[in-house]
């Protein structure tokens, strides 16, 4: 378990992740991360589910018009 202190950023708060949990994580300075809400509690996370769901979306199109896809490429 990590602790983290909430700190005054402006008029707002925020917290300061460790050097080796960016590493960890694959993060960096500007890089989004999510708060989602779990039957556990808070989760935070690089990992976007509405991104994945769109992704899987438009994987399905691809696979789906591949052909015609590849006719519009040339």
């Amino acid at each position: 378990m990590i602790s983290l202190k909430i700190r005054a950023v402006g008029s707002s708060a925020g917290v300061i992740l460790p050097r080796d949990l960016l590493n960890r994580l694959h993060l960096q300075e500007g890089d989004e991360l999510f708060l989602v809400e779990t039957p556990n509690g808070y989760e935070l996370t690089p990992y976007n589910a509405e991104f994945a769901e769109q992704m899987k979306a438009a994987e399905k199109g691809m696979r789906r018009y591949r052909n015609t896809l590849r006719e519009l490429a040339q």
